[in-house]
């Protein structure tokens, strides 16, 4: 017998062979990989957090690599990746599906999961996250009044909702 390690049915295991990236690609991720988890961890402020959500914008990056070497900026296309990835993490990867469920008795988690994309993220970011203009303007990859455009649109689309949660009692309602 030989001093191969055998697995219980006598096989040896083969050892899987490395998965090959191009080498471009490789670059862009030797280049920037530190910035992005720096980026990532001050945000999330955990390593954990912070390492999934670099490699989930990898996992995207590499699926994309192809239709992001012809864009104009592949540095700006992949930074925005990682900001999408993060903004996942720190809304939890299922919140807008989570809140879409909830029932505040009004239908205000309802009516936020169903803003459109940007409106959101913004608003999720600035109420519930507690962060300014200019930081989430950073995430998202826009300027800072383009977030401040997003929140507004998505404050008169909830209005009408939170003037029914907010309207006077009237006695009549009462009895």
């Amino acid at each position: 017998m030989t001093d191969d390690v055998r697995e219980e049915d006598g096989h040896v295991p083969v050892a899987e062979a490395p998965i090959r990236f191009p080498l471009d690609f490789e670059g862009h991720y030797l280049t920037n990989q530190d910035a992005f988890h720096r980026f990532a961890l001050k945000i999330l402020r955990t390593n954990e957090r912070a390492e999934e959500a670099v490699h989930r914008a990898y996992v995207e990056i590499r699926e994309r690599w192809e239709v992001l070497l012809c864009e104009p900026d592949l540095q700006a296309q992949t930074w925005q990746i990682l900001r999408r990835a993060i903004i996942d993490e720190l809304l939890g990867h299922n919140l807008r599906e989570e809140l879409i469920s909830r029932d505040s008795g009004i239908g205000l988690y309802p009516a936020l999961g169903k803003l459109p994309p940007r409106q959101f993220d913004a608003v999720v970011l600035r109420f519930m996250g507690g962060y300014d203009t200019a930081d989430i303007a950073w995430y998202m990859g826009l300027t800072p009044s383009t977030v401040t455009y997003h929140i507004r649109k998505a404050q008169e689309r909830l209005a009408p909702i939170h003037r029914r949660a907010t309207r006077p009692i009237k006695k009549e309602d009462t009895r």
